[in-house]
């Protein structure tokens, strides 16, 4: 034992807690949300009640339910994965049923207060259930056919629900993070290999069922599809968003037109200014040295997630740090692509810096879950 972890050993036990949490993280995720609070000033003209003060008041509490969830050992999400993965079960159930239409999608539940968006949870109760099926599960049957049909089954089930909401998203990010979780479990790369083969022949079977009665996406999304192959087709319909993007992200140049001088956010000619297409406007304002210095602190992020989950020595803590890294790299990455027109439009936001209050509150829950996981680590 080390002099510091002497000393360390000495401060009562919640101020142990405090001084375990992984503080560099907390900066790094503060340091993001911060240039999007920055960036929903510049859009709004200036004014900070449009969108910047609520975002900043849901920042806060978000960054209050970290600390709490922290603090809980966890051991009790451990415990609490089984409950968690049903409630949102449950609640894509309700929203299925009963959930507000927005922009063509069924996909929130109104609180009040807040429209919750139940997608959101299940990215990470999905993640904390498959962490603790595999923390139980013996490592010899990670493999075994009749024990990888079980955590299939638990993707498989929610994705189909969102992917009915519409939200085609969404709905990968479950795969891919639920994806991530089997492979840092130890899942032998044949299945993967036969999952991805059974992907390219959906993604075959989706244009080939296109214009008949059983095709599998809806009219919206296969003009998505066209819009991101060739967005000079549409211009001024559905190609518009993506070309006025991909204007935005060039005219930036090297080091920007400078703050609140973005003329494609100002005259509002790029569309979702504020949510999913928020990285357009910092690289019209402040460049590439901008949007490079923006993905250098996601770097860090994920960075920072990762060494955390090769330093627990407990299974469920770095499968389950894994999945949230898992998570967050999905959201960006598919954020990122979209906007730059090399993917798909398909509406996911930007982490911490799109405007959104369950997209926000969640992440900020899901990182409160890797700090639990740091903060009562074996030492």
């Amino acid at each position: 034992m080390s002099f510091l972890e002497y000393r360390v050993k000495q401060v009562p036990t919640g101020l142990r807690k405090i001084l375990f949490i992984n503080w560099p993280l907390v900066v790094l995720i503060t340091a993001v949300s911060s240039v999007g609070f920055l960036m929903l000033y510049s859009i709004a003209g200036g004014n900070i009640d449009t969108w910047a003060r609520p975002q900043m008041e849901r920042f806060g509490v978000g960054l209050v339910l970290m600390f709490i969830v922290a603090m809980v050992p966890i051991w009790f999400w451990r415990n609490m994965a089984g409950l968690a993965y049903i409630v949102s079960f449950l609640l894509l159930l309700v929203v299925e049923f009963f959930g507000d239409v927005g922009m063509g999608a069924q996909r929130w539940i109104d609180l009040g207060f807040i429209r919750l968006q139940p997608s959101e949870m299940m990215k990470f109760t999905l993640v904390m259930m498959l962490a603790a099926y595999y923390d139980w599960l013996d490592n010899k049957k990670t493999s075994r056919p009749a024990f990888v049909v079980i955590p299939v089954l638990m993707i498989v089930a929610p994705t189909i629900l969102v992917l009915m909401q519409p939200n085609l998203g969404t709905s990968l990010m479950l795969i891919m993070a639920g994806g991530s979780v089997m492979f840092a479990a130890g899942v032998s790369l044949w299945y993967f290999a036969a999952i991805i083969s059974i992907g390219v022949a959906a993604v075959a079977g989706v244009f080939l069922s296109r214009g008949t009665p059983w095709q599998f996406l809806h009219d919206y999304q296969y003009k998505r599809i066209d819009t991101f192959l060739d967005p000079t087709a549409d211009p001024l319909g559905a190609g518009y968003n993506i070309i006025q993007a991909k204007i935005a992200l060039g005219s930036g140049g090297w080091s920007g037109k400078g703050f609140m001088q973005g003329t494609q956010s100002r005259l509002n000619f790029l569309p979702e200014k504020h949510t999913d297409f928020i990285f357009t406007t910092l690289a019209e304002e402040f460049g590439f040295l901008g949007a490079f210095s923006l993905l250098a602190l996601y770097s860090l992020i994920i960075a920072f997630c990762l060494v955390a989950a090769f330093q627990n020595r407990d299974r469920f803590s770095a499968l389950l740090i894994v999945g949230v890294a898992a998570n967050f790299f999905f959201y960006l990455a598919v954020n990122l692509s979209m906007v730059m027109g090399m993917a798909p439009v398909v509406g996911v936001p930007l982490p911490l810096l799109s405007y959104g209050g369950s997209a926000m509150m969640v992440l900020l829950v899901g990182f409160g879950l890797l700090q639990s996981a740091h903060v009562h680590r074996p030492r």
